[in-house]
């Protein structure tokens, strides 16, 4: 690593801890040539991730528009801020994982639909309705059917 005050190519390191949970490395390092410290990072270089929206449009993705969508389902439920935080840090750490670099926004809503239903039911139908556009009665009558449905036999948490 070049040193930042002389530009000496070579330097070591003294102290390494990682830093933004674990993300990332900090190291405190000396000159070889003029002794001087400095502190470098190190991160893992994300690859950028490209969203195709429903008109074919492309922008880089957002968790924070995951996670303001999990809210206003989860408007007056009880379910912990946390809990949505941690859903979209998991719906991203799988997008990435997956190693596309790009991925349909369709994708990502049944995603996020299939999180929500298992964190909470009602959010998940508030959730459904604007993500498939219900537009009348009968076709939210069908996806409550079909919840009802996927639901028969498992045990209620209370």
């Amino acid at each position: 690593m070049r040193c930042t005050f002389c530009g000496f190519a070579d330097s070591k390191v003294l102290d390494s801890r990682p830093v933004e949970d674990g993300r990332s490395i900090r190291r405190r390092r000396e000159c070889l040539e003029c002794g001087k410290r400095f502190t470098t990072y190190e991160r893992v270089e994300d690859m950028t991730l490209v969203v195709v929206k429903r008109d074919k449009r492309r922008e880089v993705f957002d968790g924070t528009k995951i996670l303001n969508g999990l809210i206003k389902a989860c408007d007056k439920r009880p379910v912990p801020i946390g809990i949505l935080e941690q859903t979209v840090r998991d719906i991203e750490r799988e997008l990435r994982n997956n190693l596309d670099q790009e991925v349909d926004s369709l994708a990502i809503g049944e995603m996020v639909m299939d999180r929500l239903r298992h964190i909470d039911e009602v959010a998940y139908v508030r959730f459904a309705s604007v993500y498939r556009k219900f537009e009348d009665i009968e076709t939210f009558m069908k996806e409550l059917r079909q919840l009802q449905k996927d639901d028969a036999g498992k045990p209620r948490e209370k």
